[in-house]
């Protein structure tokens, strides 16, 4: 049996062990080990979402999920330009990232308890809240998604909008008759043939076809309810924690950047300039995070400087000023009646 003061003084070394552990630098996991070995990060994206991940004619890779990718290669490997696009369907995406044929997930994927609990994937931060919506043609004079009584929705098979398609419609008694396609631009193209009344998906993407796809988008309107909750953001596989770790923190960095005015254009003056602490921490000027997680104290200051901050990445592609001209809404950060709350790098 110990006594008091031995208990007191066992208490003591735990805690000094516990200490020292936190401040030794990160061990690289095997993630990241072989993303410098290769010397690229492989991320799966959209097929072609317009806002969030597509290709253009030469093969150039744009969008909000696409500057998640970026942003975590500027800070792993000191260069956005290192990333090899994976285009995935719905029904690829989750086997393409447990296989490890990619490192990361960044295609607008709702977080959700069965994926999280049995994909053996670990969901990171949210990078876009949305929510499952209808686009109707504007001639059908249907104002509301209680008007899709005994009607038939557009949907795509494999993915969280099919089963919200079912709940919303037994719910509210509606008879919704759903046309299941495995590939979006199926599900689109019978949509604007007038296969279907309507077409469903996160409201984001449904702004997103409608600007892309539609021969005349004023032609169609997307109804004001949205039926459910769809926490978009990237995934990573489990069973290595830093470089989970490393791409949550990324998303968090780039969401603290922009609430304390840390941007594209300022990033590189603000590091000798700034005399804020949370700024000095965010670019290494003072504290060396970055060793925390195996990689340099500029980590996060390269990842700013290569897509600007998260409200920079949003504007140039979704935010109004886009083609897309979704509002910022509950996407605006927390202090601005928004949901996006970073953890504090510190």
């Amino acid at each position: 049996m110990f006594n008091f003061t031995q208990k007191r003084g066992l208490l003591a070394l735990a805690a000094a062990g516990f200490a020292l552990a936190a401040a030794l630098p990160a061990h690289a996991g095997k993630t990241l080990d072989a993303v410098k070995a290769r010397g690229q990060v492989v991320c799966g994206v959209n097929t072609g979402l317009a806002g969030f991940s597509a290709a253009d004619s030469s093969g150039n890779w744009s969008g909000l999920d696409v500057d998640m990718c970026k942003a975590v290669a500027a800070a792993v490997l000191s260069d956005a330009s290192k990333v090899k696009y994976v285009p995935l369907n719905a029904q690829q995406r989750f086997t393409a990232l447990q296989s490890g044929e990619i490192d990361m997930l960044s295609r607008n994927t709702t977080f959700t308890l069965t994926r999280d609990a049995s994909l053996g994937l670990h969901q990171t931060a949210v990078t876009y809240y949305d929510g499952q919506g209808f686009m109707v043609p504007v001639k059908s004079k249907i104002k509301s998604a209680k008007q899709l009584k005994g009607q038939t929705v557009c949907v795509q098979s494999g993915t969280t909008t099919e089963k919200n398609l079912t709940d919303y419609s037994r719910a509210n008694k509606l008879n919704i008759k759903p046309v299941v396609f495995e590939k979006v631009e199926a599900a689109t193209g019978a949509y604007f043939s007038g296969r279907c009344v309507a077409y469903t998906t996160d409201a984001s993407g449904l702004a997103s076809v409608r600007n892309k796809e539609a021969k005349v988008p004023a032609e169609h309107v997307i109804l004001p309810e949205l039926i459910s909750k769809e926490p978009l953001g990237p995934m990573v596989r489990r069973g290595d924690d830093e470089w989970f770790a490393i791409v949550k923190w990324v998303i968090y960095g780039l969401l603290e950047a922009e609430e304390y005015g840390v941007t594209k254009a300022n990033v590189d003056q603000l590091k000798t300039s700034t005399t804020d602490p949370v700024v000095q921490r965010i670019l290494g000027t003072t504290e060396d995070t970055g060793k925390l997680l195996g990689l340099d104290k500029e980590w996060m200051a390269r990842a700013i400087k290569a897509t600007g901050n998260y409200g920079e990445s949003f504007e140039t592609n979704v935010g109004p000023k886009s083609p897309l001209g979704l509002p910022r809404g509950v996407n605006n950060l927390w202090n601005k009646g928004g949901l996006m709350y970073a953890y504090p790098i510190r």
